[in-house]
Protein backbone atom coordinates (compact mmCIF):
# COMPACT_ATOMS: atom_id res chain seq x y z
CA UNK A 1 0.00 0.00 0.00
CA UNK A 2 1.44 3.35 -1.00
CA UNK A 3 1.66 5.88 1.81
CA UNK A 4 2.33 9.58 2.17
CA UNK A 5 5.68 10.00 3.86
CA UNK A 6 8.93 11.86 3.33
CA UNK A 7 10.90 8.65 3.91
CA UNK A 8 8.63 5.72 3.07
CA UNK A 9 6.94 4.97 -0.24
CA UNK A 10 5.10 1.71 0.45
CA UNK A 11 4.13 -0.57 3.33
CA UNK A 12 2.97 -4.17 2.81
CA UNK A 13 2.30 -6.97 5.27
CA UNK A 14 2.15 -10.76 5.07
CA UNK A 15 -0.10 -11.67 8.01
CA UNK A 16 0.47 -15.44 7.70
CA UNK A 17 4.22 -15.02 8.09
CA UNK A 18 4.22 -11.81 10.20
CA UNK A 19 6.50 -10.13 7.66
CA UNK A 20 6.44 -6.39 7.11
CA UNK A 21 7.74 -5.07 3.79
CA UNK A 22 8.87 -1.45 3.74
CA UNK A 23 9.89 0.34 0.53
CA UNK A 24 11.72 3.59 1.11
CA UNK A 25 11.56 6.57 -1.22
CA UNK A 26 15.04 5.75 -2.56
CA UNK A 27 13.62 2.42 -3.82
CA UNK A 28 15.27 0.17 -1.22
CA UNK A 29 13.00 -2.63 0.02
CA UNK A 30 13.43 -4.27 3.41
CA UNK A 31 11.54 -7.12 5.06
CA UNK A 32 11.09 -7.15 8.85
CA UNK A 33 10.30 -10.52 10.45
CA UNK A 34 8.05 -11.25 13.43
CA UNK A 35 6.11 -7.99 13.26
CA UNK A 36 2.68 -8.33 14.91
CA UNK A 37 -0.40 -7.30 12.96
CA UNK A 38 -1.19 -4.60 15.52
CA UNK A 39 2.20 -2.96 14.86
CA UNK A 40 1.49 -3.01 11.12
CA UNK A 41 -1.92 -1.38 11.67
CA UNK A 42 -0.43 1.25 13.98
CA UNK A 43 2.26 1.95 11.37
CA UNK A 44 -0.38 2.58 8.71
CA UNK A 45 -2.35 4.83 11.09
CA UNK A 46 0.67 6.84 12.31
CA UNK A 47 0.72 10.55 11.49
CA UNK A 48 4.46 10.29 10.85
CA UNK A 49 5.40 7.00 9.20
CA UNK A 50 9.10 7.82 9.40
CA UNK A 51 8.97 8.57 13.12
CA UNK A 52 6.91 5.46 13.86
CA UNK A 53 9.34 3.35 11.85
CA UNK A 54 12.35 4.82 13.68
CA UNK A 55 10.95 4.20 17.16
CA UNK A 56 8.78 1.10 16.78
CA UNK A 57 10.26 -1.00 13.96
CA UNK A 58 13.89 -0.20 13.16
CA UNK A 59 16.21 -2.08 15.53
CA UNK A 60 13.18 -3.86 17.06
CA UNK A 61 12.82 -6.74 14.56
CA UNK A 62 15.22 -8.82 12.47
CA UNK A 63 15.38 -7.62 8.88
CA UNK A 64 16.93 -8.19 5.49
CA UNK A 65 17.33 -5.99 2.46
CA UNK A 66 15.50 -7.45 -0.53
CA UNK A 67 17.62 -7.28 -3.65
CA UNK A 68 15.59 -6.48 -6.72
Amino acid sequence: MQVESEAIREINYDAERAKLFVTFNDGDLYVYVGVPGEVHRSFLDADSKGRFFAYEIRDQYPYNKVDG
